[in-house]
């Protein structure tokens, strides 16, 4: 092993590499990021949760049954959506988090079909340094989920304690 391997992850981050999450001071209210990649969504992915999830409804699994649907086709599972827009937001939201503390009013308005492209964006609503642990703070999110067409496929806010990089000074 070479003497310049490191697993420290702000040593890494020096060497030029992208930066994977954002501490305390780093969030601005009112940022929106625009996470990349986008996700196709294909119906192995689809299925594959389903089963892992043991969630074997038929309007996600059988193309004769979804095709008498509303819907006339398959439809990507909700919690599957919801996996993937908070994956992708990882690398610029909670890349650096000590845990998400909470996911409140996550919506699906708008169905999801296999091989539609998910693009998601984060909004920061809010900011707030702990007043009991000077080393961390919270961040209040809202994250959007819109198709390949534009049209809002999925949204959620979510409360994420993240680490200052200097406790010493102020946000």
């Amino acid at each position: 092993m070479s003497s310049e391997f490191t697993t420290d992850q702000r040593e890494r981050e020096a060497s030029g590499s992208h930066p994977y999450g954002r501490y305390l001071e780093e969030f601005e209210v009112g940022a929106v990021y625009k996470h990349w990649p986008a996700k196709t969504v294909t119906e192995s992915d689809d299925h594959l949760f389903c089963l892992i999830t043991m969630n074997h409804h038929p309007l996600h699994l059988n193309d004769v049954y979804a095709a008498a649907s509303q819907q006339r086709r398959n439809v990507v599972v909700g919690p599957l959506v919801y996996s993937l827009a908070l994956g992708m937001s990882v690398s610029d939201v909670s890349g650096k988090a000590i845990a998400n503390l909470s996911t409140e009013a996550l919506s699906h308005p708008a169905p999801v079909f296999h091989g539609d492209t998910l693009f998601v964006e984060t909004e920061v609503l809010e900011k707030r340094e702990s007043q009991t642990k000077p080393d961390r703070g919270t961040v209040k999110v809202h994250t959007r989920v819109f198709n390949q067409d534009g049209t809002l496929v999925a949204e959620f806010r979510r409360l994420v304690l993240v680490p200052r990089r200097d406790p010493g000074t102020a946000a």
